[in-house]
């Protein structure tokens, strides 16, 4: 049975996604991804996750995340770590323009608890290069995240969290300064077996357009994770 803390915290976030949905243009996606990390001493993580995504009004797949990571853990719940994303762009399944990006960040596990559940952040710092366009755009990407626990054993959670994309140095393909995007996630993550784990949920991407109308991505999430 769900804790009133799990409902309560569920039902602010659909509050939040509810008060800004009348005044953007909706768009509905599919997300699906997997990620393998392996250990590799005591402190070190190596990484790879995959992340396909398809949209409704761009005509099926309009990109591709592959992420390579390399983590180091100076404490338990302390990971730092560095790497690069590959990013391919399509439009109607047609590649369209290639991205390349550096991806530093810090991530700080269970730092507080909060009724029955556990806060999580990180702090992610990119910079991006598009083959053909002049120059390198930077942006900062903090996340937190409340999970939940819905089983004694502690292994079936809740999961809200927000990610908030700021854009700090543009070029032409970034333009905007500020707060660019927000992604509001509600999901329940489980393991399937004693290393493999599933996420599944709906996340809600609000997108900040200057002059213009803002968007809202209504995405259906599903991960598969991998840890040896």
């Amino acid at each position: 049975m769900i804790s009133s803390t799990a409902r309560g915290a569920a039902g602010a976030l659909f509050l939040i996604l509810l008060a800004s949905r009348a005044e953007a243009r909706d768009d509905n996606q599919l997300w699906t991804g997997a990620t393998a990390t392996v250990k590799v001493s005591d402190k070190f993580r190596i990484s790879q996750e995959v992340v396909a995504r398809f949209s409704d009004n761009r005509n099926g797949l309009y990109e591709v995340e592959a992420v390579t990571m390399l983590g180091y853990k100076p404490t338990k719940n302390v990971t730092i770590a560095a790497g690069y994303v590959h990013n391919p762009l399509y439009s109607s399944g047609d590649f369209t323009a290639m991205e390349h990006r550096a991806r530093e960040q810090v991530q700080v596990d269970n730092f507080a608890q909060v009724g029955s559940g556990q806060l999580s952040a990180r702090l992610r710092l990119e910079q991006r290069w598009r083959e053909h366009a002049d120059g390198t755009a930077w942006r900062a990407r903090p996340y937190i995240k409340y999970a939940i626990p819905l089983t004694k054993d502690g292994k079936t959670n809740l999961n809200l969290s927000n990610e908030t994309f700021i854009n700090l140095k543009n070029t032409a393909f970034q333009a905007a300064d500020g707060v660019d995007r927000m992604r509001n996630l509600i999901s329940i993550s489980t393991p399937l077996s004693g290393k493999l784990g599933i996420e599944a949920g709906y996340l809600n991407q609000y997108g900040f357009v200057k002059h213009g109308d803002d968007t809202m991505d209504h995405v259906a999430t599903v991960t598969l994770s991998l840890n040896l």
